[in-house]
């Protein structure tokens, strides 16, 4: 069964919703889960090569997808004032670099993108989705719970995306926006391929978690669903495990 076969199709009708870092992985996989879920999505990336790619890929009339990069204030700004309204924000972005992270230039860039940018697009976001009623979905980690020191910036950004989903929330909860997270653990995607495609590794992995296996990107477009749809409208501030029981193992 898929991510939104259990919810109504035209649940997010009329709705718009922006994915940043939505042109592969888990940001592309909820980005095309509210499209088929009614919403006219805007998924984003930093890479011509991915937005091309994604383009040609794509079959969905809804969904479209466009350059951004989230360390890039006017950029983002320009692109985010120029949409009719919004609904729904998800700050997907997101990039590790093991190993190379303890250099403090990598370091830094990799805070900006992964955590800095999530402050900058919900409050350049926050006036739409103040008059829409809407509420922001950021992606925190199973590092925001457990440690890796190859990737300390990746590590120290997922804490940080919790604790500022927590803050926002209260921050913006006054108006009626909400603010949550999702914390994916080991799914299927380019940047874990490194694990899943080595058999021991793998198994190890999978041998840790509760459900014993793999997660794969399908498994958050449900709990993304969730947390943008009426069903959680008195949730906020929260952060959901979508990780089979691993960080728990």
């Amino acid at each position: 069964m898929s991510g939104t076969a259990v919810f109504e199709k035209d649940l997010f009708g009329g709705k718009t919703v922006l994915v940043s870092g939505g042109t592969s992985g888990i940001g592309l996989a909820i980005a095309a889960g509210f499209a088929d879920a009614g919403a006219t999505v805007l998924a984003t990336g930093s890479s011509t090569d991915r937005v091309e790619a994604a383009r040609r890929n794509n079959e969905r009339a809804t969904l479209s997808f466009d350059l951004l990069d989230v360390r890039d204030i006017d950029v983002a700004k320009r692109g985010i004032e120029a949409l009719d309204g919004l609904d729904v924000l998800v700050n997907s972005q997101g990039v590790a670099r093991p190993e190379d992270e303890w250099d403090e230039d990598v370091f830094l860039n990799v805070i900006d993108i992964n955590l800095s940018s999530v402050m900058r697009l919900s409050r350049l976001a926050y006036p739409h989705l103040r008059q829409s009623g809407g509420c922001i979905i950021n992606i925190a980690s199973m590092l925001s719970y457990l440690a890796d020191e190859l990737v300390p910036a990746y590590c120290a950004s997922k804490c940080g995306v919790v604790g500022l989903t927590r803050a926002l929330a209260h921050r913006y909860g006054e108006s009626g926006v909400r603010v949550n997270a999702i914390a994916p653990g080991y799914h299927k995607t380019d940047m874990t391929k490194a694990i899943w495609s080595d058999p021991v590794m793998a198994e190890k992995t999978s041998a840790r978690a509760a459900l014993k296996r793999w997660g794969t990107v399908e498994d958050l477009v449900g709990p993304a669903l969730y947390l943008a749809s009426d069903a959680a409208s008195f949730v906020t501030g929260a952060v959901l495990p979508v990780d089979g029981g691993y960080h728990t193992g």
